[in-house]
């Protein structure tokens, strides 16, 4: 890790026990965890344009001790929406795996709502946080969109961490974007061009052959990097769906209330019929490979027949899934039942909304004196420099073009 940001604790103890998974697909490397009983429809998350599979360790450790499976994926390298649909239907079936439930934050719910539009028998449920209906909005405030592809890694990292207002925070809205800052660290520079590139790929959501009561939207009422009237959007296409607005969470709720975000999902899992198996959770293996997917389901479900989603065919062979100890009394899943029976879905007028992208700040950087006036000197001379470079191009190339035509 970067600067003085240090790992938690729960973080440390999940890496220590969760298999991170990579396999190249085609020509895209897909970078993932799975975990949870495999019998179970997964829920799947996908990430915003500043995050990874790993800020979804808190639901895939709550939720999983609970019975459910978890899968949280990178977005791959991909440059427009039709290459992200096509690439995210091999990467199911690489894992065999076929109805799934969507959980997406900001960039990711709009990937998911794309994919549910355009393989409509593939989705059962869509749980929306912070999302939007269009790239419009994005494309009009990043008139650089077109030369993305060229601009140097330190650019796009500051772009994409960018919009966080300044002053305190709570400490827990704080140790969310410390984390998220952490992870936009490891992304290359072609990884955080082509989700600026997605975001402002021109493209909208149609109808979806999907209820509205198979939909959650999940929003956050303080500050949020997706403006307001986008979010207004969303609800008014979905008029039926279920709300679970948040007072407080800012743009990682997933991350800063991961209890009440973790509460949300089951009711939503609850609500839709998937039914969590809690006898095959056990202790951590010796070897720690957990409830992966590495091993392939010994039965696909039949995409023709929408299943129950009840954790499969009495007949096909249940997976135990291996999880890590919780620190749970007995008592713990009636505790559970007993909330999510009592659970009420707020409704509050937001508040104090922000614009741009998925991002954070740079207020806890080691060299506070070089990121707050040297690199910024160097991005100025930098984007000086930019105009003669593409220009310099365009003449060799015109006159190589030139020179071709008089040979």
């Amino acid at each position: 890790m970067k600067g003085v940001f240090s790992a938690p604790g729960d973080y440390i103890h999940f890496k220590s026990q969760v298999p991170l998974h990579k396999i190249p697909i085609g020509t895209k490397q897909w970078r993932y965890y799975d975990f949870g009983p495999k019998v179970v429809p997964p829920l799947i998350c996908l990430p915003g344009t500043a995050g990874t599979a790993d800020v979804y360790y808190k639901q895939i450790m709550s939720l999983s001790i609970k019975g459910y499976r978890v899968i949280s994926v990178d977005i791959p390298r991909v440059w427009n929406h039709h290459e992200w649909i096509q690439a995210f239907e091999k990467f199911l079936d690489a894992i065999d795996v076929h109805h799934i439930h969507l959980y997406g934050t900001s960039l990711g719910g709009f990937l998911a709502q794309l994919f549910a539009q355009h393989r409509p028998r593939r989705v059962r449920s869509l749980i929306l946080s912070n999302s939007f209906l269009e790239t419009r909005s994005f494309s009009s405030a990043m008139p650089w969109a077109p030369i993305v592809s060229w601009t140097p890694s330190f650019l796009l990292k500051r772009y994409v961490l960018t919009g966080i207002p300044d002053g305190p925070h709570e400490p827990f809205i704080a140790d969310s974007v410390d984390f998220v800052v952490s992870q936009v660290e490891t992304l290359s520079r072609e990884d955080l061009a082509s989700r600026l590139t997605l975001t402002v790929d021109a493209a909208s959501i149609g109808p979806l052959l999907l209820s509205d009561s198979f939909i959650t939207l999940m929003d956050t009422n303080d500050y949020c990097s997706i403006p307001q009237q986008l979010k207004d959007q969303l609800s008014e296409r979905y008029p039926g769906a279920r709300r679970a607005y948040l007072k407080t969470g800012g743009d990682f709720p997933f991350l800063s209330r991961s209890d009440e975000v973790n509460l949300h999902l089951q009711l939503h899992l609850r609500r839709v019929g998937v039914e969590a198996r809690p006898d095959l959770v056990k202790g951590i293996s010796k070897d720690g490979s957990g409830g992966s997917s590495s091993e392939k389901n010994d039965e696909r479900e039949d995409s023709d027949v929408p299943p129950k989603d009840n954790g499969g065919s009495p007949e096909s062979p249940s997976t135990e899934t291996q999880l890590p100890e919780a620190p749970e009394s007995s008592g713990s899943h009636s505790l559970d039942d007993q909330l999510l029976s009592n659970a009420k879905v707020c409704f509050t007028s937001p508040e104090h909304v922000r614009l741009p992208i998925s991002h954070a700040f740079f207020e806890k950087q080691q060299d506070i004196v070089s990121t707050r006036f040297v690199q910024p000197a160097w991005e100025i001379f930098i984007l000086c420099l930019l105009p003669l470079y593409v220009e310099t191009m365009y003449i060799t190339w015109i006159f190589c073009w030139k020179s071709r035509c008089l040979v």
